[in-house]
């Protein structure tokens, strides 16, 4: 073992000597000084001094680096005009999010491994949405992100989504066919049978997510906004207005109109602000998948906030007071069946809690009937604690008559009483609906597909530079909306 390492020794020595024979600074490094090795690292340092020059400038690619500058600068310019602007829509389109997909799809963003550009457009659509004229600017976005993100949806895939061809598949064609079918045609262009999906990498994929966030904080601004317009309004509809009753606290049988006015005037109201919904969201060419959600969520407020205010309040939980809501229902009914369902949906059973209660209220012969009577027959979407804190609360302010018996009383406070550690039904009182109610998938299913090769070029942008390339598939200008 030591001859071994004695030779290993000899032969690296002799490799060391002939690396700095042949080395070009070999005549330099033949005088060392005194105590230093002619091999050390030291002497090789002191005797070969490198020095440093600045590389020279290389003007083509300063040239390059000034006009990628100059081009993200008109990229930025063109994409904060379709944002900021107006584009209008066009045959029920929006212009806005076909011009911004149109500019993404040219550039070859979605194939880019790095980019701002998709930042910048989900920090000026969240600018824009700051503004004061909600009802407006909501509305449009919602349209137009919900769009941008149908086109995303439906032309983008990521390759680590993709399930690869099993490699127990002998048949190659086998294989071409299941490829194919993960790759069907773009939708956009109206051209189904003749472009495959985009591959976009991970940045793309990122901004996808980030306009499905966008678009969700839009649909839930304008669903918060509302219940705040809705609200006051709502406070006038649970109690009979005063006018209407006689001076013993009994409902005047007076046939004058002039007692009648105020019963539907505060309903009235609440039909005009529906109205007013259903106006901003078609001047806005907001799809219906969206408007039936949104006044979804709205009648489910009014259920909630109706139904509520029923049983907290006593004054409210009377018989002429069921009276009065069950004619605002009537009201609601009719403008849920001139909405159709495409628009208005199942609203009509979002209304079931407050129905089923007012039901009761006005109902005869109460303290004839069982519990099982009313849970089956009268209030089967109730529960046992809030059906008891109804019968409870009410009282019959127009006829004297009583509530259900006590023995049915007494039933039901025994089954409260053995459910009260069950935190779950531990209130009768109905939460509100903060959930988002749609998922990508569903809007990529639901909403309609955009067809882009008619869209017309938006005149605000005929004499940017950056939107020319717009003109091969956008020839002529057009007025908006």
């Amino acid at each position: 073992l030591e001859d071994k390492i004695s030779n290993l020794e000899d032969e690296n020595h002799l490799l060391r000597q002939k690396a700095l024979s042949l080395s070009p600074r070999h005549s330099r490094t033949m005088s060392h000084p005194i105590g230093s090795s002619p091999c050390s690292p030291k002497s090789l340092i002191e005797s070969s001094p490198v020095k440093i020059v600045p590389l020279p400038h290389n003007p083509t690619e300063l040239r390059r680096s000034r006009m990628n500058s100059e081009r993200h600068e008109e990229y930025h310019e063109l994409l904060q005009r379709c944002i900021k602007d107006d584009m209008g829509f066009k045959k029920g389109k929006p212009v806005a999010a076909c011009v911004i997909y149109k500019c993404l799809l040219h550039w070859g963003v979605f194939e880019a491994e790095r980019t701002t550009i998709f930042d910048f457009i989900i920090q000026n659509i969240n600018t824009v949405l700051k503004t004061e004229n909600e009802n407006d600017i909501l509305p449009y976005w919602l349209a137009n992100a919900s769009a941008l993100l149908c086109l995303l949806q439906r032309n983008l895939r990521s390759k680590g989504f993709i399930a690869a061809p099993s490699r127990s598949s002998s048949d190659p064609h086998l294989c071409e066919k299941a490829n194919d079918a993960l790759r069907p045609p773009l939708k956009a262009f109206g051209q189904r049978n003749s472009m495959s999906h985009i591959d976009a990498k991970y940045p793309a994929m990122l901004f996808k997510q980030q306009l499905t966030a966008s678009l969700e904080k839009i649909f839930g601004l304008i669903r918060d906004n509302l219940k705040k317009e809705i609200s006051p309004l709502l406070s006038l509809c649970i109690q009979a207005p005063k006018l209407a009753r006689g001076g013993s606290g009994r409902r005047s049988r007076s046939p004058d109109v002039t007692l009648q006015q105020p019963i539907s005037a505060h309903w009235d109201r609440i039909i005009k602000f529906l109205d007013s919904l259903m106006d901003r969201l078609h001047k806005n060419f907001v799809p219906s998948f969206f408007i039936r959600k949104l006044v979804t969520q709205v009648f489910s407020f009014i259920n909630v906030q109706l139904f509520n205010s029923l049983l907290l309040r006593r004054e409210c939980c009377t018989f002429s007071n069921g009276e009065y809501v069950k004619t605002g229902l009537c009201v609601l009914e009719k403008w849920i069946l001139d909405a159709t369902e495409e628009h208005a949906g199942a609203a009509w059973d979002e209304l079931k809690y407050i129905r089923e209660a007012v039901e009761f209220l006005i109902i005869a012969q109460k303290s004839k009937r069982t519990l099982e009577q009313i849970k089956k027959n009268i209030c089967p979407a109730l529960s046992v604690r809030q059906i008891y804190r109804l019968c409870t609360m009410y009282w019959d302010d127009k006829y004297g008559t009583h509530s259900v018996s006590a023995e049915v009383v007494a039933k039901m406070r025994d089954m409260v009483s053995s459910d009260a550690q069950n935190p779950v039904s531990n209130s009768f009182l109905l939460d509100d609906d903060l959930s988002i109610p749609f998922t990508t998938e569903e809007i990529a299913e639901e909403v309609p597909d955009i067809d882009m090769s008619n869209i017309e070029m938006p005149s605000s942008l005929r004499h940017v530079h950056s939107a020319q390339f717009l003109m091969q598939h956008l020839q002529t200008t057009y007025p908006l909306r």
